[in-house]
This record gives C-alpha cells, sequence and structure tokens, in this order.
C-alpha cells in the first residue's frame, strides 16, 4: 500500500517544528517518518547574496530541490534514506548522520514543500501553519538566538529583507490550497488533533497496527 504522504508548511516562526515535534511523539517510528526540507540546504558558499552582501537562505533556489524530490520518492518506495543532519552553519554543533525509514505516513516539512511542484504532486494532505506577523518575528528572534547563536541585528535585517518577502511571494499564496489551516497565535492544540484523528483511522488500514490496537482495546477492557 502507497504511504500517505503529508505536507506541513507556513511562514517562519508559524510553529512549524513545535507542531512536528507534538505530532512526532504520538506516533512511532515505524507507523511515521519525518523529512524536513532543512536538511536540504544547499552549501553555503552556494547560496545567492542580497544586494548588501548577505547571503539569502529564504529563497526556494537555497534548497537542493532535486534531492529532496528523489528522497521522498526512495521513502515511497520503501527504501531507507540517509543524509546529513544540517546545523545552520552553528560551528558548535557536530552534524548527525540522519535515517530516515519508510514508514505507512510520511510527513513532510518545510516552508517551500508547497512552491516545489514535484513535491506539491505527491502530497495526498496539505496543512498549513498560520500565525501573526508579529509573532513570527518574536519566536524567530528567539530561535535563532538561541538555538542558532545568531546576532539581533542579523535576525532582524534577515527578517524583514529575506523572511517576510519569500512568504508574501512563495508560502502564502499557497495557504488558500492548504486542507487544514492551523492557526498558531497561542496554541495550536486543535489542529494537532484533528491530524492526529486523521493518522490514527489512516493507520488502522494497515493489518499490524490493527493488532496493536485491538490488544490496546483488550487490555483496557481487562482492567475495567
Amino acid at each position: 500500500m502507497k504511504p500517505l504522504i503529508i505536507g506541513v508548511t507556513g511562514g517562519s516562526g508559524s510553529g512549524k517544528t513545535t507542531f512536528i515535534n507534538q505530532l512526532r511523539k504520538r506516533f512511532s517510528r515505524a507507523e511515521l517518518c519525518i523529512v524536513s526540507q532543512d536538511d536540504y540546504y544547499l552549501p553555503r558558499e552556494e547560496q545567492a547574496m542580497d544586494e548588501l552582501g548577505v547571503r539569502n537562505f529564504d529563497l526556494p533556489r537555497s534548497i537542493d530541490k532535486k534531492a529532496f524530490a528523489e528522497d521522498i520518492g526512495r521513502l515511497i518506495a520503501g527504501e531507507t534514506v540517509h543524509r546529513q543532519e544540517y546545523t545552520f552553519n552553528n560551528s558548535a554543533v557536530k552534524p548527525k548522520m540522519l535515517a530516515f525509514q519508510p514508514a505507512p505516513v510520511i510527513v513532510v516539512e518545510g516552508i517551500f514543500v508547497f512552491h516545489f511542484k514535484k513535491i506539491r504532486r505527491l502530497l495526498d494532505v496539505k496543512v498549513f501553519l498560520h500565525a501573526k506577523e508579529n509573532l513570527k518575528v518574536i519566536r524567530r528572534i528567539k530561535r535563532d538566538q538561541v538555538e542558532r547563536n545568531y546576532p539581533i541585528e542579523d535576525v532582524l535585517y534577515r527578517y524583514e529583507h529575506h523572511v517576510l518577502p519569500t512568504f508574501e511571494r512563495y508560502i502564502k499564496p499557497y495557504m488558500d490550497e492548504a486542507d487544514l489551516v492551523v492557526n498558531n497565535n497561542q496554541k495550536f492544540d486543535w489542529g494537532l488533533e484533528i491530524l492526529t484523528g486523521y493518522l490514527r483511522s489512516h493507520l488502522q488500514q494497515y493489518p499490524e497496527n490493527r493488532k496493536v490496537e485491538d490488544a490496546r482495546s483488550h487490555k483496557g477492557q481487562e482492567q475495567s
């Protein structure tokens, strides 16, 4: 049976990473595989520069979209994919070798997953996380300063000149195509519950998952 492909996108700071991490906790690796666009950034020296000579990592050309699409195709075909983790040029972090295992549900996450045509055609369900612009700026500052060791001036410059224009041109226009829009101004609990319920229902089509669920139900009846 072909795996179900879920695409998750949204602007920088919309909460995609937190949403994905919460989703990951609800399923085993045998049930769900998550592939992030972030691990497909081209090397720093290949990134385009703006008029002030600042490298712009927020353009579609920043991503090795060919390798990204090919690896998703390999997972769909039942192959294991290995990829070196991208550490956002943080020299304090040693990159790990990641292994993506095929699973009944494959979640593809990133700001351009709706924009890249070859990847968009593979998606069975499209999820769009949305948040107010001021909240996204605050979240971006906290993330880039703490996790990626970027100076505040750099974070603000990139948001104004790179992040925001990219959102308006390459991300926001696809919101109307989403099957599920999750507003994350305060919390995304309901959106997470809706997607979780849908995925659990889908996984019941697989015999091994029906056995696990039957065992859980039987155990619950014994305890009651």
